[in-house]
């Protein structure tokens, strides 16, 4: 138990927070949960005013919308970088949460969390051929290994990507496993019909990700054709929208093999508060991604219930262990056979659906809150007595702060 002498100020750096899964974490660490109760006395919030609206008020929680952050990129970098420190330190942080690994800030100590593998997972980088979105990706993956060297802890959401990452960057002295929550509409949420008889109406399937080189979609578009060529009655729903070099190649594929649109659609972006309408209403799932840091819609899919057909990749099966039918994602006919054998096996596809909605029971916000207030306050504690952490710096600042104002 701590005691008032022991309590702990925190900031949080969530300055860029653009994904909609960088956005979802932050939201649900904060929603949850009560940091007072492991010795903290103040969260003080950094982002962008839609982001900060979107965070729920506690009374522990202080919110800043810096101007600057509702600039360029470059602009953005530059507070990071310069300001936020000194932010940090005026106002009496003694460790900052950075939910962006690509972070340059300079404040200590600090805690970063990993939320991005596409730097890291091999030959995704070589799928974006010679653009600028590689370019990107190297200098993410360099900004990125910087930042988790120069963290004194960082947070992993599982340990296949900590496996993964370190492998780059190094072993890193100070870690912890502790993944997305999944929202509790998806919890409550049931599927609203019986798996159809034969004849009745076709299987539905729903991929929900935006389109990507990494996700695949029209690999799934290939194995849905197949089936229906095999004589299943199954439907295609794809979820998330696209741009750029896979939306077209999914564009093409799908005028190849389903060029009247009878067993295909594709929807835009759908806000997460309508996502469990669609899962609701769904008989079957597939998840084809070959790269991420944790699957966010994939636990989505296993809290409602579904018979799920995943992708046999990165972090995968580390998630959904035995509560689902694995395939290799580029391979269409490998797809196909999963959904056959979910189509096929009523005994097997129901307990594995029961399977997947247990083991998503593991993954809540309270308890992503719970494990990442006292991983800061661990951390904190390590590091208190270090010489030069943030109390010496903000001493040290401040009053090279006081002295430029005196020459003033």
């Amino acid at each position: 138990m701590f005691t008032d002498a022991h309590r702990v100020i925190v900031g949080i750096d969530a300055s860029r927070n653009r994904s909609g899964g960088a956005k979802a974490h932050l939201i649900g660490l904060l929603a949850e949960g009560d940091p007072r109760v492991v010795g903290i006395e103040t969260v003080h919030l950094w982002s962008y005013p839609a982001l900060l609206e979107a965070v729920p008020d506690q009374p522990w929680l202080v919110k800043h919308a810096p101007s600057v952050l509702q600039r360029s990129l470059a602009w953005q970098v530059a507070w990071q970088r310069y300001r936020l420190p000194r932010e940090a330190c005026r106002l009496g942080c003694q460790i900052l949460l950075n939910t962006d690994a690509g972070t340059v800030s300079t404040f200590r100590p600090a805690v970063t969390i990993s939320q991005d593998m596409l730097s890291y997972e091999p030959g995704i980088i070589e799928r974006y051929g010679f653009s600028k979105a590689r370019l990107r990706l190297i200098l993410l993956k360099y900004l990125q290994n910087r930042s988790f060297k120069k963290s004194d802890g960082v947070i992993f959401l599982t340990r296949y990507a900590s496996k993964i990452i370190q492998q780059s960057c190094g072993p890193l002295p100070l870690i912890a496993y502790i993944p997305h929550g999944v929202g509790r509409e998806f919890q409550a949420t049931r599927r609203r019909n019986l798996w159809p008889a034969a004849g009745e109406r076709p299987i539905r399937c729903l991929y929900v990700s935006n389109a990507a080189p990494y996700k695949h979609q029209w690999v799934v578009v290939q194995a849905l054709e197949l089936l229906r060529k095999k004589g299943h009655s199954v439907t295609l729903t794809l979820v998330g929208g696209g741009s750029g070099w896979a939306q077209r190649r999914l564009d093409e594929q799908i005028r190849l093999s389903d060029p009247e649109r009878v067993f295909t659609e594709q929807l835009p972006f759908v806000p997460q508060a309508d996502l469990a309408h669609y899962l609701a209403n769904t008989d079957l799932f597939i998840f084809a991604s070959s790269c991420e840091n944790m699957p966010i819609t994939l636990i989505e899919a296993m809290a409602v219930g579904l018979p799920i057909a995943c992708s046999n990749r990165g972090p995968m099966p580390e998630v959904l262990e035995d509560g689902g039918v694995f395939f290799n994602p580029e391979d269409h006919g490998s797809i196909a056979d999963a959904v056959e054998q979910i189509i096929h096996d009523s005994t097997h596809r129901e307990n594995m659906a029961s399977r997947a909605k247990a083991l998503a029971g593991q993954y809540s916000w309270s308890r992503c809150a719970n494990e990442t207030w006292s991983f800061l306050v661990e951390t904190y504690l390590r590091t208190a007595n270090e010489k030069y952490y943030s109390k010496d710096l903000c001493e040290l600042r401040h009053g090279h702060i006081r002295h430029l104002d005196h020459l003033r």
